[in-house]
């Protein structure tokens, strides 16, 4: 609204939640909230009379709304455009056919599928391709409606539902590729086809968690300068072909062992990703697809943020950015907490760091629920096994289960050349770590995980027939004490390091060291 009034247009809003800060006064000329159907928007229509409206900046609700308005032919009616991407764009990249086409048009890879309109049919090609397999409805939020199917009568009845809460009666049955990493590029197009990449994100959890629930790091973690590159290219290709104009979201899935790759989907609109990308990096992604609404191009855009640059630059971190999901399991506890292709999340915090660990634990403190470290408790109740099928069938505590998991299972290795005898009964292991001041809690978090692993080691026959002695090094809460740390282990014969020495600077400069 803001981007569009410093332009000196009237902006009209309509939006039907009035909690949000869209509707507050003055953001627009005239805001009505008003449940948001064909019948009380074709009203304010007729009331105002705009010349144009803009669909991709409504999220989902707004391209399905626009939609249905041009198809009803009420923006006809009225003479009133669509400006930003087409409404032909938008179907092109929301309808699942002809999504699929368009893929095969432009030679973009995509996972086997096929398009039905009944359960029927979605059974016989179930049979066909084998299970599990993904059930994607057309037009619908967060995956609404969608799941994994691992037999029939799993099917029957996501694919019922789906079919029901689908705008057009149409679902997308594919074969699952789950395991695959989710990599997804946040693109931003003009009308003369300048195209920039604002950001790449990495989900930590893979294809088969929906982007909503999984924790998602900027900019991509494990991504080769091959594979981003080809994904890069992909992504831009996409939107050319599309027609985009403006910001567009594109989801990729790749194989972790190869440089396979598929197109999972499109977003041609601000997404709740558009926010992430634009916090992250401190472009303006809406303002910057208003601007462009109006027939302005990348290269004629100031940045506000730099008050320098133009919007045709390509932003570049230096840190790491991380949006942890949170769900409202701890309000129903009644409510199967299990995470597929539908969204459960019903919120989500964003943390900054100069690592991944680092932005990782912010985020988990930021969550509010009593969490300052990977170690939960109800996680750490549970049997091995228990904690396995937790991480294979995810659910809101998948993470804290992975981290008790790992520490249960953990296993030493030495590194750097081993002076410790040969003929010893005892291999010595150190730790480094702060067990006083702000960092005391994860300090005796690795301290404590690292003496129940070696105890537990030493109770099953040891590591390779040796004893474990766990010498740890604690008050160390700066880079001088841990490289004093670090030297005083090593004097004591200690050739391999437990812990997690990139989480706290000061122990990686002991380390690095």
């Amino acid at each position: 609204c803001r981007s569009l009034k410093e332009e000196g247009i009237e902006v009209v809003l309509v939006n039907s939640n009035p909690a949000t800060i869209m509707t507050d006064i003055g953001m627009a000329h005239y805001t009505y909230i008003e449940p948001l159907t064909i019948d009380f928007v074709e009203k304010v229509i007729a009331k105002e009379r705009p010349d144009s409206i803009i669909a991709g900046m409504g999220g989902q609700t707004g391209l399905n709304l626009s939609c249905e308005l041009y198809d009803a032919g009420i923006l006809d009616k009225y003479n009133v455009r669509v400006i930003g991407t087409s409404i032909a764009s938008i179907k092109e990249g929301e309808d699942r056919d002809s999504f699929k086409q368009l893929m095969e048009r432009t030679n973009q890879p995509i996972v086997e599928s096929d398009i039905v309109t009944d359960v029927e049919s979605a059974v016989e090609f179930a049979e066909k391709i084998g299970y599990p397999v993904i059930v994607r409805p057309a037009y619908t939020l967060g995956g609404t409606g969608g799941g994994i199917a691992a037999d029939e009568p799993e099917l029957r009845e996501i694919c019922t539902q789906g079919l029901h809460l689908s705008r057009v009666g149409q679902v997308l049955i594919e074969k699952s590729i789950a395991g695959w990493k989710e990599i997804e590029f946040e693109v931003m197009r003009d009308g003369a086809g300048n195209c920039i990449t604002v950001c790449s994100m990495e989900n930590v959890d893979p294809v088969g968690v929906h982007t909503g629930d999984s924790i998602v790091v900027a900019p991509a973690q494990t991504l080769s300068d091959k594979e981003y590159q080809m994904l890069r290219s992909a992504a831009i290709n996409i939107i050319n072909s599309i027609e985009i104009k403006g910001g567009c979201n594109v989801q990729f899935a790749l194989d972790p062992n190869s440089y396979n790759y598929a197109v999972i989907e499109i977003n041609p609109r601000v997404s709740r990703s558009s926010a992430l990308a634009s916090k992250a990096t401190g472009y303006p992604i809406a303002k910057v697809a208003a601007k462009i609404a109006l027939g302005y191009n990348l290269d004629e855009i100031k940045n506000a943020v730099t008050g320098k640059t133009f919007a045709c630059f390509e932003p570049t971190l230096d840190y790491v950015v991380l949006k942890f999901p949170r769900w409202p399991f701890d309000k129903f506890f009644g409510a199967k907490r299990t995470l597929g292709t539908k969204m459960m999340a019903t919120g989500e915090i964003m943390s900054i760091g100069k690592s991944f660990e680092a932005a990782l634990l912010k985020g988990i403190r930021s969550l509010e629920i009593g969490q300052y470290g990977l170690e939960r408790k109800s996680s750490k109740a549970r049997t091995l096994e228990e904690l396995k099928r937790r991480v294979v069938v995810p659910d809101d505590e998948r993470l804290f289960a992975l981290a008790v998991a790992g520490i249960m299972t953990m296993s030493f290795t030495a590194c750097g050349n081993n002076s410790q005898s040969a003929d010893s009964d005892t291999f010595k292991i150190g730790g480094i770590g702060p067990l006083t001041g702000d960092a005391a809690n994860y300090g005796n978090s690795v301290k404590n995980g690292c003496q129940v692993a070696v105890d537990e080691i030493n109770a099953a026959g040891g590591a390779n027939g040796k004893k474990l002695e766990l010498l740890f090094e604690d008050d160390v809460n700066d880079a001088e004490k841990s490289v004093n740390a670090y030297n005083t282990l090593m004097d004591q014969g200690v050739r391999a390091i437990v812990g997690s020495v990139t989480s706290s600077p000061c122990i990686a400069v002991a380390a690095e060291s």
